[in-house]
């Protein structure tokens, strides 16, 4: 709640050459008052009459205006951002195929690392968004998935719970292929539709910013996938000449390669999901090589220290530094 009681206590003021709240969005502010009454979202929906998204979409508009990042450098590349970190942490989870109901154990040990080691920038690795129900395989055995206004909601709910857990670090968003089922489904059915709000994944998630990849430093690339199979981390180390981080194949492992110019290392994120949750039916019940997780990168004077992983162990049991604790 502290992050809102700040909220609250600067509203009114002017905020980056801006009239005060009240003057400019009435219902933004009805709502924080009413969140900081109820201290529930869900409360603050019932008593408005509004989606509790709603309600999370307007604290996130708030949050914005008081939680505004550095400007950035003049991207070269459109679909690539860059970043520069001195002395700093930055976290990185991925493939969290967000689903409706309770949250995993990766992603309340996620929330935990957040507020433990106040990252610089967090980076979601790709396939936030399952989009199940948008998927182009058959449906198994009359399965059923929630909607994709049912995902989009879980995926709110969760990406809120980080940005509260670190309010001021950088947000990434680095895409997958699920996360492109949204805007590839519309595309396909629907391209005149192409400038209206509300048909890019972004639209629905305005803290995070989208992009392809992220490079750290010209010297540590992050992106949802590139090279495939069991040896992906050691290949992508090789052939990229870059310290590499990717997800997608969920296995968490960190692989180191030297040869004449040093040592880079190839990094998988693991997934924030179960590796045997509900969104992957699709596996029919077979061993998975996966690992629920998320990765933790460390800077000093600009340089990459030894890549670490947060692993679960256990229901509500995460492990980190040799370490189990409880999340």
């Amino acid at each position: 709640m502290a992050e809102y009681d700040r909220l609250l206590a600067v509203r009114g003021v002017n905020l980056m050459g801006r009239s005060g709240w009240e003057a400019d969005d009435p219902e933004l502010v009805s709502t924080l008052d009413l969140y900081h009454t109820l201290k529930s979202a869900a409360a603050t929906a019932r008593v408005l009459g509004i989606p509790v998204s709603t309600v999370r979409s307007r604290i996130d508009s708030a949050m914005r205006l008081v939680t505004t990042p550095a400007p950035q450098p003049q991207q070269e590349h459109p679909a690539r951002q860059v970043a520069s970190v001195e002395n700093g942490i930055v976290l990185i989870g991925s493939d969290c195929h967000y689903w409706t109901g309770n949250a995993t154990t990766a992603h309340r040990a996620f929330v935990k690392a957040c507020k433990d080691h106040r990252p610089d920038i967090i980076v979601m690795n790709g396939d936030v968004l399952d989009g199940a129900s948008i998927s182009r395989h058959s449906p198994l055995q009359w399965e059923s998935n929630p909607t994709l206004i049912e995902e989009i909601e879980a995926c709110q709910e969760r990406l809120h719970e980080i940005c509260m857990a670190a309010p001021k670090a950088r947000k990434v968003w680095t895409l997958g292929n699920h996360d492109a089922r949204y805007e590839s489904r519309l595309a396909a059915v629907a391209p005149e539709f192409a400038s209206i709000k509300g048909v890019h994944l972004k639209d629905h998630f305005p803290l995070w910013e989208p992009c392809w990849s992220i490079w750290l430093n010209d010297a540590v690339v992050v992106k949802h996938r590139w090279k495939g199979g069991v040896h992906a981390t050691h290949n992508n180390a090789i052939n990229s000449g870059k310290s590499m981080v990717t997800g997608h194949l969920h296995s968490l492992k960190v692989t180191p390669y030297s040869d004449y110019n040093g040592t880079r290392f190839g990094v998988d994120t693991g997934t924030l999901a179960e590796p045997y949750g509900e969104q992957f039916q699709y596996a029919e019940d077979n061993p998975v090589n996966w690992r629920s997780g998320f990765a933790l990168l460390t800077f000093e004077n600009y340089e990459l220290r030894w890549p670490e992983v947060v692993h679960v162990v256990g229901d509500g049991v995460a492990e980190f530094r040799g370490k189990a604790y409880s999340v």
